[in-house]
């Protein structure tokens, strides 16, 4: 059996970890493709360099996020590879690719992270997300809350709960990172007594929006350490948009110093999808800059909380951030990706 996952950022390829250990052991033959999605050194191959892991098998080194430009390399790589399965992450414009592909070369997908909803149709994510679903054979779910989504809206493949293998990685990386990285000696600061930032989704680096998310960073007292990603680095800089003298804007991070830093801030100010489970992980309070979210477990519990793009509301979330005195187990175990593996060769050996 051959498996041909495809990734496109940072954290696919901080899935993408176990599950090729997981594979391994399970003598499932895997090749990785990059599509160059993200393609920044820092958001990419420092990262195989920091945990010495192999390079991709493929790297198509597109450095675009259209899907048209990346579904055919994908598909001309599949013809190569001829893989009992496409594997595709979470919800980005290389998950959509490598599905399109994958049905264009009538080869099964399998969707880990499926089943999962915000219910904002005007996020490209979302909409990915129930694409893809619906063209998978196989749906790996993170939670029974997922499976039922799938249930509920008729999705033909098979769907399988194995949780979230972003715990898998989470658990096994970031004591890690905390033991390696010199990051908070280097800022000088001390663990909890301060605020990890990061905005990079589309919306939110549009001009107005991202003014808004400064000011309201501005508006808070404690030290922000702020990686920006750069796209929004450039419109920060484009849009002359400041910053005040206890945010401190840094170019993207490696992984293990970017682990180190969030697993040991006070709060997590984000708008990233993953990097709200982690918090939760990590035992840090999350407030999302977004109007919704597809990981709502978080929120119920009490541990996340949404702001949008209102500097009021985020000040507020991020001076009262506390985390919930009890905390259930969400979104598994740190087991998913011997599951997903044995889901693989149930299916596709």
């Amino acid at each position: 059996m051959r498996v041909l996952s495809v990734v496109g950022n940072r954290p696919q390829f901080v899935k993408s970890a176990p599950l090729a250990v997981a594979l391994r052991g399970a003598g499932i033959d895997e090749a990785l493709l990059h599509t160059g999605q993200h393609y920044d050194r820092e958001l990419s191959a420092v990262f195989f360099e920091e945990l010495g892991l192999p390079e991709p098998a493929y790297s198509l080194d597109l450095h675009t996020a259209d899907v048209d430009a990346m579904q055919q390399p994908i598909a001309d790589t599949i013809a190569v590879e001829k893989p009992s399965v496409v594997l595709v992450y979470g919800d980005t414009n290389s998950t959509l690719a490598g599905a399109r592909a994958g049905v264009a070369r009538d080869v099964p997908v399998a969707h880990v992270e499926a089943g999962l909803r915000s219910g904002d149709l005007a996020m490209p994510e979302e909409r990915n997300r129930i694409e893809v679903d619906r063209v998978s054979a196989l749906l790996l779910a993170p939670d029974e809350r997922s499976r039922e989504t799938l249930a509920r809206e008729g999705v033909g493949g098979r769907t399988e709960v194995v949780g979230d293998v972003m715990a898998d990685a989470t658990m096994q990386l970031a004591p890690i990172a905390r033991s390696r990285s010199r990051i908070l000696d280097d800022l000088e600061l001390a663990p909890g007594t301060y605020v990890a930032a990061t905005v990079h989704r589309e919306a939110n680096v549009q001009p107005e929006r991202l003014r808004r998310i400064a000011e309201g960073l501005n508006r808070l007292t404690e030290p922000i350490v702020f990686p920006a990603h750069p796209r929004t680095a450039a419109v920060l800089e484009r849009e002359r948009i400041a910053l005040g003298e206890h945010v401190l804007l840094l170019p993207p991070l490696g992984y293990l110093d970017f682990a180190a830093l969030a697993s040991q801030a006070r709060v997590i100010a984000t708008d990233s999808g993953g990097l709200q489970k982690e918090a939760y992980w990590y035992g840090v309070p999350c407030v999302t800059l977004r109007p919704s979210t597809e990981w709502v477990d978080t929120v119920e519990a009490g541990a996340n909380r949404l702001v949008d793009d209102d500097p009021e509301a985020l000040v507020e979330a991020v001076t009262t951030a506390r985390m919930p005195e009890e905390r259930p187990e969400l979104y598994g175990d740190g087991k998913a990706a011997g599951r997903i593996s044995e889901a693989l060769s149930m299916l596709f050996a």
